[in-house]
């Protein structure tokens, strides 16, 4: 029997995350020099002290070095990547004002319809820039801010100026100072003391340009006793050439107030997904994340959380696939600084077809973070014999007042399973892809219900290797 490969590769390139659009820009810088840099704030029209601290950051960018003990980065050119990509729009406030080839997309995502139906507020970000942005009325009366970075930048300074760059430090690691210096677009969030937002803001990031970065800012403050649904979502179709998505997340959740923050990362097998995402907790808040890591070449992802205050919690749900071709090294770090802390992780991966699937957590409990608590549970299923998983956990336990727990879990998925099922009428796929449903069903529950049907699209994307 001939296998019709034309209908292979058709099915592999049509998913809706695939869709690509010309490649039309009213503005593009290529590479990282001092005037690349100029240039992007000169664009923006932003305040000398913005450009100041892009022209510090690029400084820091050329002296740190790469990283070496995760997946190979010698591929990435930053001489030959697209720093800032304009569409040819400028931020809307009704989706009929976007054109209509990047509506047509967003429309394919399903945001503009998740907006109606379940969102309290969206920003949809296409490349470079903020291309529509939306809150309800009833918040803006609250005095919640939601908005774009660049906006925040110029209407909020003060703000902006006192968290931007307090949680995240330039001096982090080389991708955070590549960051700082080329920033664009993202998202501002400021909920005040005692609201509580309990319909979901999302933020939708869109990179459709080949060979370019994507580099938004997300700056969100929880006030005291205030609360937050934030959900992020990210995709971009596949092209033969490196694209590079270094972001970086800051948050702040101050005493008594709580931050719920989904991510959906969806990658093209092209991408070096670099992101930088951290969380400082105050007395009595906390923080939930949950992830999912799809798509991408390589990704280096590694959310941390910071527990400052006495009785702050942290959270943590998430899944990775990585098929073949696949780098995905993700994990997480949390900190524990005051006493009676607490945080409970719960991590899953997936790898089929060669793919790699490492989990690193380092966990860090100081001297007076007594009687914290924390436990750790990694699980990885392996669907073949050729794919690899890790699990590569660092402690540093300060105190003996404290209750830790490490477990880790690595399998293949079980013959035996996959035969029972096929004796009840099943296909050898669909009871594959029932086993791999039921393994990441803990994260589709931690999931809205739209976003949990996204993953499981996804993960059925995986399956049949449509993805990349």
């Amino acid at each position: 029997m001939k296998t019709d490969i034309s209908k292979i590769e058709d099915k592999r390139t049509k998913n809706i995350y695939n869709i690509k659009n010309e490649d039309n820009y009213s503005y593009k810088t290529i590479g990282l020099t001092e005037e690349v840099i100029r240039d992007i704030s000169s664009k923006k029209k932003e305040p000398s002290w913005m450009l100041d601290l892009r022209l510090m950051a690029l400084k820091k960018f050329y002296e740190l070095e790469m990283p070496t003990w995760g997946p190979d980065l010698s591929e990435l050119d930053m001489s030959k990547i697209a720093t800032y990509v304009k569409p040819k729009t400028e931020m809307q406030r009704t989706w009929d004002d976007v054109p209509d080839d990047i509506k047509s997309t967003f429309d394919a995502l399903g945001i503009p319809e998740a907006e109606k139906t379940s969102l309290a507020g969206v920003g949809a970000q296409y490349d470079s820039e903020i291309v529509y942005h939306s809150i309800k009325e009833d918040l803006v009366k609250q005095g919640v801010i939601y908005t774009d970075f660049d906006e925040a930048v110029k209407k909020y300074p003060d703000i902006v100026r006192k968290y931007f760059m307090k949680c995240v430090p330039v001096t982090d690691h080389k991708f955070v100072a590549l960051h700082y210096a080329v920033w664009s677009g993202g998202s501002f969030v400021f909920v005040p003391k005692g609201i509580n937002v309990d319909i979901p803001l999302q933020s939708y990031f869109r990179l459709n340009a080949p060979g370019a970065g994507q580099f938004e800012h997300t700056l969100i403050i929880v006030d005291e006793g205030a609360s937050l649904q934030f959900i992020e979502g990210c995709s971009a179709p596949k092209y033969n050439e490196i694209n590079l998505h270094a972001g970086c997340v800051e948050l702040f959740v101050n005493d008594n107030a709580f931050l719920r923050y989904s991510t959906i990362e969806n990658w093209s097998k092209n991408m070096m997904n670099l992101n930088t995402k951290r969380v400082i907790v105050g007395k009595n808040g906390k923080i939930e994340w949950v992830t999912g890591s799809f798509g991408s070449k390589i990704s280096m992802l590694y959310p941390m959380s910071v527990l400052n205050g006495e009785n702050a919690k942290c959270e943590f749900t998430g899944i990775s696939f990585a098929g073949g071709g696949q780098n995905l090294d993700t994990g997480l770090k949390i900190v524990h600084n005051a006493p009676h802390t607490s945080s409970v992780v719960d991590s899953k991966s997936i790898s089929k077809d060669g793919g790699i699937c490492t989990f690193r957590s380092n966990v860090v409990i100081h001297p007076k973070a007594v009687h914290s608590k924390l436990t750790v549970d990694c699980e990885s299923l392996m669907l073949d014999s050729i794919s690899r998983s890790d699990t590569i956990p660092v402690n540093t336990i300060e105190t003996d007042d404290v209750e830790y727990s490490h477990e880790a879990k690595i399998g293949k998925i079980s013959d035996e399973a996959i035969f029972y099922l096929m004796t009840r009428g099943i296909s050898e796929a669909e009871a594959k892809a029932m086993i791999v449903r039921g393994f990441a069903d803990p994260i589709s529950k931690a999931l809205p219900l739209e976003y949990a049907v996204e993953m499981n699209n996804l993960i059925n994307l995986e399956l049949e290797g449509s993805i990349g």
